[in-house]
């Protein structure tokens, strides 16, 4: 061979936060695999630009792409109840909210959002887009302290709103499991239907593998990068999270996918396709 030939590289979105780990830690290490990060929300731009060969998008952009979508079922973000990092924020009783500011970080949590009061508490409110980081709508206006907002991610734990100040919280995955009994998926690794993802899934597949055997590793090296307490990260990663697909999950997706078309969120309903490993 060339030895100034350049390795074939797998380009792979990820997310950064610390709920990742357990999928992607280490594949930088590989020689034939690059990744690329970028939050949720802005991973299904690079997978239908061919920036990426596979991202781990939102579950939602299954739904919402202008294109057909396949699912690599080598791992996913879900929880089985309490997620802790997709929360409602609010200063007033739930019923009474009429405007909600969303972190934009994540397509999925938003629509959650909306899917849960509607049927758990019969309202609508106003959506405005929020960076939770500037504190600014998408407007350019600052709001320091919103009435109510939705909040994802690290910065959920790491930048923590005060509790005096928003007596009424709701966790989005105890919301869910509540209203249907299910689990629910955040996020999965997809890819675009004329892909050949068998061997990137191959790779990733076997690293979520090997990372649940060494997440006592990771726990102690990730969470201080993440500025999470070590007790916190143990917790949520191991109790708290799910990453890997089960009857149970696909079950969870498709009731979601049928409340959100009810509702009108999603204009079509696409069947679930998974690729093969």
């Amino acid at each position: 061979m060339n030895s100034n030939q350049v390795t074939p590289r797998h380009r792979i979105g990820v997310v950064s936060y610390i709920n990742t780990v357990p999928l992607i830690d280490g594949l930088d290490e590989l020689a034939d695999v690059q990744l690329v990060p970028a939050v949720p929300s802005e991973l299904i731009r690079l997978l239908l630009s061919g920036q990426v060969e596979v991202a781990l998008c939102s579950i939602v952009d299954y739904q919402i792409a202008p294109e057909s979508l396949k699912i690599v079922p080598a791992g996913l973000l879900g929880c089985d109840g309490s997620t802790m990092t997709v929360r409602l924020f609010s200063q007033v009783p739930v019923e009474r909210i009429s405007r909600i500011y969303c972190d934009t970080d994540s397509h999925t949590s938003i629509m959650l959002l909306r899917v849960l009061l509607h049927e758990r508490h019969k309202i609508r409110p106003d959506l405005v887009n929020f960076d939770a980081r500037e504190h600014r709508t998408g407007e350019g206006e600052e709001v320091q302290w919103p009435e109510a907002m939705l909040l994802i991610g690290d910065k959920v734990v790491t930048d923590s709103t005060p509790a005096i100040r928003y007596p009424y919280q709701l966790d989005l995955g105890a919301e869910w499991k509540e209203l249907t009994g299910l689990p629910f998926v955040f996020a999965t690794w997809l890819t675009r239907r004329e892909t050949d993802a068998a061997a990137v899934g191959g790779v990733l597949d076997h690293q979520r593998r090997h990372n649940k055997e060494r997440l006592e590793h990771i726990l102690r090296s990730r969470a201080v990068t993440h500025a999470w307490p070590i007790d916190l990260a143990r917790a949520y990663l191991r109790d708290m999270l799910r990453f890997d697909w089960t009857d149970d999950m696909v079950r969870g997706v498709e009731r979601f996918f049928a409340l959100a078309h009810a509702m009108g969120l999603i204009t079509e309903n696409r069947p679930l396709v998974f690729d093969h490993l």
